[in-house]
């Protein structure tokens, strides 16, 4: 008890000062930090005086109440993941895990009580002290981590030189690996539906997939998907395919293979992908098949790529598309989510300036570099943990199609990239009706084919209510669907795994929020209720057709190709 009383009575006095010591190092990070320059920050660290005495004193509280768990030598018990295993409830590593935590919580309470009226140094304040503190966890380094230290014990010093062996394996490749390369290898344990490359152009290459069922539907369905990472998200393990699932249900399927674009693209633009991309395949894909009204599916880039393509040609008097799905895309950039921290006129004006063609300079955009920037987003789940396990505990990471996907990106030409990022993150341009490209008027509007919009719940790259305002956007009937789990997980998910649900509404309403408190959950994957509203606009089912191409575009190499492997 004389400890116990002790230990209070001298951290009673101590709150005040780590408080103040606390904002006057924020004072001094903000002051330092060039993201925060132009903004008057005079103001900012004028805390209101009860609201702090409250917060010391709720922290003081906290602060003692585990210091004399401490020296009572009771157990800590932890919901973080971070600290979930048995070895963390020891006093030793426990305690460190505890106090990490309380003042981790204390710091980002302190940040809410600034009085930063602008919200974005307000978002990318907190980005950076959140990147700080998911970086100085006590999990993160190898002698204050417990489990760490029994592999290391356990395997007589093995685990660390595994370790270390994927820290330089990574190095070398420039990026964190969160799968084997040697796990998968595309057009062996992916992306092995049959099919064929029956066009080749600069920029993509177009596959046409062979039937698996002995008859099909009348209209094909036309893919493009994201030219950020590669197409075969949509074409993964065969039981995670996407596209043998539509094969399956009877659809024929043409699918755009965006290259990975070296220096000599380094100079194609925005409206170059949506002519000479988008547009030659959708209309090479109508000759072929021999059907003008085709089902259009765009997934998140993809998504955005096809709608702009759709557009364009509805101005041109083109409306002959049978139905649009699109997945996890951003057409109202009205909420663009973590990422916005990042966006701002001196970032794209320098990317501009460097990669973007002003001033005759054009360069990539490496796909590695977004790749580590989408993983830093949420840094406990896609980064920090990884770096535990491969580099302190020196094991293999899973084996996981998806994983490996996502470390498969691809460049893109600067002047592209610099386009988008201008008139989508950074002015939301492209719901405005007034931005020329390709020569016309962008009206999202005039797309006119019903449509079919995914959000995914715990998106962090489209987030759903985002997802959702292009219900308000084009001019034909909409069908909401809201899945649950984020970006890739949320759409990547067969009906047979049983996994997760989503949410149905028949009814569009204005708010987002409405339309989910009125909505129906249903168990599941969202894939069924997908394939039930595709069916609708697929026509009638016909012999399916095995010869692949016609006279003017006869095969030139087995799917996958050779741009997906570059």
């Amino acid at each position: 008890m004389n400890n116990s009383h002790s230990f209070a009575h001298y951290w009673s006095g101590q709150a005040p000062f780590i408080t103040s010591f606390a904002l006057q190092q924020l004072r001094l990070y903000v002051a330092q930090n060039s993201w925060f320059n132009g903004h008057d920050q005079s103001q900012w660290f004028n805390v209101s005086p009860e609201a702090l005495e409250q917060l010391q004193v709720d922290y003081q509280q906290q602060w003692t109440a585990l210091g004399q768990q401490l020296l009572a030598r009771q157990p800590f018990d932890f919901d973080d993941r971070r600290f979930a295993s048995g070895n963390w409830s020891e006093p030793l590593f426990g305690s460190m895990a505890a106090f990490y935590l309380l003042n981790s919580g204390f710091l980002l309470k302190l940040l809410e009580l600034l009085t930063i009226k602008e919200e974005k140094p307000r978002q990318r304040l907190r980005y950076l002290i959140e990147q700080a503190i998911a970086a100085s966890a006590p999990s993160n380094f190898l002698l204050s981590n417990p489990d760490a230290l029994k592999c290391l014990v356990e395997t007589q010093g093995a685990s660390l030189l595994s370790g270390l062996l994927h820290l330089a394996g990574d190095l070398q490749e420039g990026k964190l690996r969160q799968c084997d390369r040697g796990d998968f290898e595309v057009g062996v344990n992916l992306a092995v539906t049959p099919g064929e490359v029956v066009l080749e152009t600069p920029l993509f290459q177009l596959i046409q997939y062979l039937p698996l069922t002995d008859t099909q539907y009348q209209r094909p369905i036309f893919i493009v998907p994201p030219a950020i990472n590669k197409y075969y998200i949509l074409d993964l393990s065969p039981e995670n395919s996407l596209v043998r699932h539509l094969l399956e249900q009877g659809h024929p399927v043409f699918l755009m293979s965006w290259r990975n674009f070296t220096q000599k693209q380094a100079d194609i633009t925005w409206e170059q992908i949506i002519q000479d991309g988008v547009i030659s395949a959708l209309r090479t894909t109508r000759v072929i098949s021999g059907e003008r009204h085709l089902n259009c599916l765009g997934f998140c880039i993809g998504g955005t790529l096809l709608s702009c393509a759709l557009a364009v040609l509805a101005a041109r008097g083109d409306h002959d598309i049978a139905s649009l799905s699109l997945f996890a895309t951003f057409l109202d950039y009205l909420d663009t989510g973590p990422i916005s921290v990042f966006v701002d006129e001196q970032l794209v004006a320098y990317r501009e300036r460097t990669i973007g063609g002003h001033g005759g300079k054009c360069g990539l955009f490496r796909g590695e570099d977004m790749g580590n920037t989408f993983s830093l987003l949420r840094p406990n789940e896609l980064w920090w943990n990884y770096n535990v396990d491969k580099y302190l505990k020196g094991q293999k990471p899973r084996a996981l199609d998806l994983l490996f996907w996502n470390n498969d990106s691809t460049n893109l030409p600067g002047p592209m990239y610099c386009w988008y990022l201008r008139h989508t993150y950074l002015q939301n341009d492209l719901k405005s009706g007034e931005l020329e490209l390709c020569g016309v008027k962008l009206d999202l509007r005039s797309i006119e084919a019903p449509a079919y919009l995914l959000g995914t719940h715990d998106d962090h790259i489209v987030p759903w209510r985002s997802a959702y305002a292009s219900t308000a956007l084009l001019g034909g009937s909409k069908r909401f669907v809201l899945g649950s789990s984020g970006h890739i997980a949320g759409v990547i998910n067969p009906p047979a795994s049983n996994k997760r649900h989503y949410w149905v509404n028949e009814h569009i309403t204005p708010i987002a929020d409405d339309w989910l408190q009125s909505a129906q959950q249903h168990a599941g994957s969202w894939w069924v209720d997908w394939f039930a509203w595709l069916a609708g606009h697929a026509g009638e089912l016909r012999p399916a057709i095995t010869r692949m191409g016609n006279a003017e575009y006869p095969p030139l190499e087995q799917a996958p190709g050779r741009y997906v492997k570059q």
